[in-house]
C-alpha cells in the first residue's frame, strides 16, 4: 500500500507505533573486510557519499521514520564515530524525550566487552527497561539504504509478531554472506540459516535467495526473554544471525518476514551492503550517475549529517594540458581541482588535486592532496592522504600489488600508512 492510498488512520496508527519503539543501532563492529579503512575507525564512521559518514543513512531512516528515540552501541575504535554523533546528532528536543544517545561498551554484565550482537543488546536491557518501550528495533549501523521504519513496524504490529526480518533477495552467490531464510505463504518464517554454504533459493527462482539484512523488529517482552535465554546458554556465540532468531524460529510461531523490495514506498527503496571495498566503491560511484537508485537530493527524504563549514569547490585554469575540470563526477565543497581533470569520480570535501594530475573512476576522501603529474583510476584513497607529485595507481598492477591493498576486482585502496612504507 503506497503512502497516498494509505488511509489517514493507517498513518495514525502507524505515528502510535513509532513513538512507541527504542531504536538499537549496532556500530562497534569492526569493518575488516574493508581493510585500510577501518585500520583507524569503526565501519560505521567511514565517509560516503561525499558529505556523510555511513551510520547517517541508518540515523536519517530513524528520523525520516519518526522514531525519535535512538541508542548508539559503540566499541572498535569508537573515538570519530562518537566525535561525529555529537557534531552531527545533537538536534534533538530532550524535552520531548527525542533523543540519538551513544552508549560506549561499558561491561555492564561482568568483565567482557560485547562478545557478540545479541549480547551487545543484552548488556544494555537496562537501558530498554528505562525507556519502556513496546518494541525495539534493532538496526546495523553498517549498511547505506532509505528506508521507511513505520511500515515494518506496522506488519509486526498488523501480525501481532514476536519478531519481525527485514529482507531482501539476494543472488545465491550474495547469500553466502547473509542469514538466509525460508517462508511460507503467510510470509512466516519456517528456517533461518546463518552465512550458509549452499544457500536454499526462494521458490520458482532457483538462483535467489531471501536474505536478512540485519533489520529486526522484535516486541520488547520477547526480546528480555530471549536475550536472557541466551546469555544463559554457554554454547551460544551471543549473534543475533547465529543464534538468537534460528532459536526463534524453532519455539516461537511468530517470526515473520518484511520484504523491503516488495514494500518500499516511492524513494525508500535502496539497500546496498558496502562491506568490502569492491561494494564501497561501486556504491559511491553509482551515486554520479544521471539518476541514480539513490537520492542524496530527495528533500521528501533527507540524509542529515554535519558538514563542516568550507568554501565552494574551485575549478581554476584554462591552459591547453591544464585545464581544472570535473566530467560526470561529483565535488563535494572545499576542494581545488587546479590545472586537473576529474573524470567519473567522487571527491569528498578539501580535496586538492594539482595541475596536469588526472583522477579516473575513483573515490576521493576528505582532506587528500594530489600532486601534479599524477595519474590514478580505480582506487579508494583513504582521507588526509598526500599523493606525492608523478604518482600512478591503478595503471601497474604489479607496483600497486607492490605498495597498496588491491582488490580481487583491481581495485586499489591507497592509505596514509601504505604511503609512508611505499
Amino acid at each position: 500500500m503506497t503512502a497516498e492510498k494509505q488511509p489517514a488512520h493507517a498513518n495514525r496508527f502507524i505515528s502510535l507505533v513509532t513513538r512507541d519503539t527504542l531504536a538499537m543501532v549496532l556500530a562497534g563492529g569492526r569493518g575488516t573486510r574493508l581493510g585500510g579503512l577501518t585500520r583507524r575507525r569503526a565501519k560505521p564512521a567511514v565517509p560516503f557519499g561525499g558529505e556523510f559518514r555511513i551510520i547517517d543513512f541508518v540515523l536519517s531512516n530513524c528520523i525520516n521514520s519518526g522514531i525519535r528515540r535512538v541508542s548508539v552501541l559503540t566499541q572498535y575504535m569508537a573515538h570519530p564515530l562518537i566525535r561525529h554523533m555529537h557534531q552531527a546528532w545533537g538536534f534533538l528536543r530532550g524535552e520531548f524525550g527525542e533523543f540519538v544517545e551513544v552508549v560506549p561498551a561499558q561491561q555492564r554484565m561482568g568483565e567482557a566487552w560485547y562478545l557478540g550482537t545479541a549480547d551487545a543488546v543484552y548488556q544494555n536491557l537496562d537501558i530498554i527497561a528505562e525507556h519502556e518501550p513496546q518494541f525495539v528495533l534493532v538496526l546495523g549501523g553498517d549498511h547505506v539504504y532509505k528506508m521507511d521504519y513505520g511500515p515494518m513496524l506496522g506488519f509486526h504490529v498488523s501480525h501481532d509478531a514476536d519478531v519481525t526480518v527485514g529482507c531482501v533477495d539476494v543472488t545465491l552467490a550474495e547469500a553466502r554472506g547473509f542469514g538466509v531464510m525460508s517462508i511460507d505463504d503467510e510470509q512466516r518464517v519456517i528456517a533461518f540459516d546463518e552465512k550458509p554454504a549452499e544457500p536454499t533459493s526462494m521458490p520458482g527462482q532457483p538462483d535467489r535467495a531471501l536474505a536478512s539484512m540485519g533489520i529486526y523488529v522484535f516486541s520488547t517482552r520477547y526480546l528480555i526473554e530471549m536475550l536472557e535465554a541466551d546469555a544463559r546458554d554457554p554454547d551460544s556465540s551471543r549473534d543475533f544471525g547465529k543464534d538468537i532468531l534460528p532459536r526463534a524460529v524453532t519455539e516461537a510461531h511468530g517470526v515473520y518476514a518484511y520484504h523491503f523490495n516488495k514494500n518500499a514506498e516511492a524513494g525508500t527503496g535502496y539497500w546496498r551492503d558496502v562491506g568490502t571495498l569492491d561494494g564501497y566503491w561501486r556504491a559511491n560511484l553509482e551515486l554520479i550517475n544521471v539518476t541514480p537508485e539513490l537520492n542524496l537530493y530527495d528533500r521528501d527524504w533527507p540524509i542529515w549529517t554535519y558538514q563542516e563549514q568550507v568554501p565552494p569547490a574551485k575549478f581554476v585554469f584554462d591552459d591547453h594540458g591544464r585545464r581544472g575540470e570535473a566530467v560526470n563526477s561529483m565535488v563535494a565543497g572545499g576542494c581545488i581541482v587546479s590545472g586537473a581533470t576529474v573524470r567519473r569520480s567522487l571527491l569528498f570535501s578539501s580535496v586538492l588535486v594539482a595541475e596536469r594530475s588526472v583522477i579516473e573512476d575513483s573515490v576521493i576522501l576528505p582532506d587528500v592532496v594530489v600532486g601534479a603529474d599524477c595519474r590514478i583510476c580505480n582506487a579508494v584513497i583513504d582521507s588526509d592522504c598526500h599523493i606525492p607529485d608523478g604518482t600512478q595507481i591503478g595503471i601497474d598492477e604489479t607496483a600497486d600489488f607492490r605498495r597498496f591493498e588491491v582488490t580481487d576486482e583491481g581495485i586499489v585502496l591507497v592509505t596514509r600508512e601504505a604511503l609512508l612504507n611505499a
